[in-house]
């Protein structure tokens, strides 16, 4: 049933003092945009008749298609915690339609979308509960980012110790301001380094959510005189940020990756789900993992997956089975990390365990042993192979796998190739800071 009406949103501004609502969209590359009204303005964007120019989108159309609309979701509206109390700033997340009234097939929204009615016209609900790490760094005297952190926590440290507590708490209670509900939030394991999980939801509200609460976290940290960042690896040497993403299948309100006969309680879907992950793990890697600098934490010893295997228990594979049951069975990717479009991300994770039981793929053996300590010998013998290694690796997968394209749709699969390998040239051809050290004087 729908929170708000067209009526109960109008009559919110005008009794809440709102003078300013974001309507907000994200481009192919994950980056959220948005176009600003004002409050006289409500009745026209509720109308779906705010316009915009498309071209100036990277991604999106040319410049003689440029006219695109935004159309609110009427669920999404909420008020900025961190705006000023007179005056207050709401927002509306929007999808984006032609001219003529159809769906943008460049739209993130919208991809994702399409890969919901497929689950649901397989009867499944997907949900996702995704966990997102962050740095808060300092800044200089001038507001400028430095990669110093403000604590010397550990893992699950409190204060003194970790000083950005202070600026976690303030983001967990803007978010719960704006509806989430917030499950845990801690220390992580790097000086610096934050976690933030929340409930699990449907899978278009979840990936409202992430981007809701990138935006949450930077902006609250920027008022506190910190920079935060979701950059997988922005310190060499210690542990990256990742978005460890949590799917469950449900069916007439009931999880269906549960079977207590099943082995390890789990069910035939979650194991050909399990399986389509494994199956597409590698040509997803580039949507999952977006970034040249995404593949810097793609190495042993820092907890983040670079081998393809799955478990119930063990931390060093790239699919972790948690040790709940019941209603809250659920499958763990651990490869995401926070800097993907997560539209796209779940929509590709999502497409590709929905292959493994269209399919009825059967995974692998579970590994239980460390695949961190095993030699290539090992690995081999039990079949496992790796994540790519480079975005570039990543993008040549993604080429190979006819259900990417599938899922994004040749208009967004076209156009984020075009970004992903301009993006790869430019980091090859550039100059290194490490390349400078090591050859500049000795060659």
């Amino acid at each position: 049933m729908p929170k708000y009406t067209k009526n109960d949103i109008i009559q919110k501004v005008r009794e809440e003092d709102i003078r300013f609502i974001r309507l907000q969209f994200t481009d192919i590359f994950g980056t959220l945009k948005n176009v600003a009204i004002t409050a006289s303005q409500i009745e026209k964007a509720l109308d779906n008749k705010i316009m915009f120019d498309g071209s100036s989108i990277e991604g999106f159309v040319r410049i003689e298609e440029s006219d695109q609309y935004l159309y609110p979701d009427l669920d999404s509206f909420t008020i900025l915690p961190w705006r000023p109390q007179y005056g207050k700033v709401a927002r509306l997340i929007c999808d984006v339609y032609n001219p003529n009234g159809t769906p943008f097939i460049g739209d993130p929204r919208y991809v994702l979308k399409r890969v919901l009615k497929k689950a649901a016209d397989m009867g499944y609900v997907a949900n996702v509960g995704p966990e997102l790490e962050f740095f808060l760094f300092q800044t200089d005297e001038n507001g400028k980012p430095v990669t110093r952190t403000d604590d010397e926590a550990g893992y699950f440290d409190l204060g003194p110790l970790d000083r950005g507590e202070d600026t976690r708490r303030e983001i967990c209670l803007a978010l719960e301001a704006m509806g989430f509900e917030i499950e845990a939030s801690h220390h992580e394991v790097a000086a610096g380094q934050h976690e933030i999980d929340f409930k699990y939801t449907d899978a278009l509200l979840a990936a409202d959510n992430i981007m809701t609460f990138k935006l949450a976290v930077k902006t609250i940290a920027q008022k506190n005189g910190q920079h935060a960042t979701f950059m997988p690896k922005p310190v060499y040497g210690i542990a990256g940020n990742g978005m460890h993403t949590n799917f469950s299948l449900f069916k007439d309100g009931k999880n269906v990756f549960h079977d207590e006969n099943g082995m390890k309680g789990l069910s035939k879907e979650a194991l050909s789900f399990i399986a389509g992950l494994l199956e597409h793990a590698r040509s997803i890697c580039a949507i999952t993992n977006p970034l040249v600098n995404s593949y810097k934490r793609f190495v042993p010893g820092f907890e983040a997956p670079c081998y393809l295997a799955w478990s119930a228990s063990n931390r060093s594979t790239l699919i972790r089975i948690p040790a709940s049951r019941g209603q809250s069975t659920r499958v763990e990717l651990r490869s995401p990390d926070p800097t993907c479009n997560p539209y796209l991300a779940l929509a590709v994770c999502i497409a590709a365990g929905l292959d493994g039981i269209e399919r009825g793929l059967t995974p692998p053996p579970e590994v239980t042993e460390n695949i961190y300590h095993m030699d290539e010998e090992t690995r081999k013998k039990h079949g496992i192979t790796r994540l790519p290694r480079t975005l570039e690796e990543a993008i040549e997968e993604m080429k190979k796998d006819p259900l990417v394209r599938e899922t994004l749709g040749d208009h967004v699969y076209t156009q984020y190739l075009i970004g992903k390998e301009a993006e790869w040239e430019e980091y090859r051809a550039m100059v290194s800071g490490w390349e400078l050290d090591r050859y500049f004087i000795t060659h």
